[in-house]
């Protein structure tokens, strides 16, 4: 959006217009591209192993490299990716009583058609430099995806467009 080289305003003329300060325009992320291998690795690892916490996935990096890491290191990478080891917490399946209880209304209904019931999906597909988010509307009976969106950051915006079903007859 911002062109330094405009013929009719200054940089600094776009930036105020855009209302950003001049730092945020010469900033350069730091990318440590050794931390996205290992967030790679511990992906894997966590995909293949949901189970494991971070002393397990040290252990588990330990055992397929010879690169020692730190379990600090892969503590806070597993924190910042948002996972955590898959195990029974206390009293999680005790429900608040003042919580509102839904009733589930496809429980004895037959799906034998198409259109009958849509359902919606997001996941994650990893890429080299970090994830990309995917939502889809899909029917249930068909399996046939009405409706996909995809975005570099998971904000309510995307999934919130992606059911629009303009292209679907």
């Amino acid at each position: 959006m911002i062109d330094k080289d405009h013929h009719l305003l200054s940089l600094k003329e776009q930036l105020e217009l855009l209302d950003l300060n001049k730092s945020t325009y010469y900033y350069q992320p730091q990318l440590n591209n050794n931390d996205f291998i290992v967030r790679k690795k511990i992906d894997q690892i966590y995909t293949k192993y949901p189970f494991y916490g971070s002393r397990k996935v040290t252990a588990e990096l330990k055992n397929n490299n010879d690169e020692i890491i730190n379990r600090k290191r892969i503590q806070r990478l597993m924190r910042i990716m948002g996972i955590e080891a898959i195990y029974q917490k206390p009293k999680l399946s005790q429900g608040n009583k003042e919580h509102k209880k839904y009733p589930y209304l496809l429980r004895n209904l037959i799906i034998n058609k198409p259109n009958q019931v849509w359902c919606t999906d997001i996941t994650y597909i990893p890429m080299g430099m970090g994830h990309l988010y995917l939502i889809a509307v899909m029917d249930w009976y068909s399996r046939y995806v009405l409706s996909w969106e995809l975005s570099n950051s998971l904000d309510s915006s995307f999934c919130v467009s992606a059911p629009h079903l303009s292209k679907v007859k």
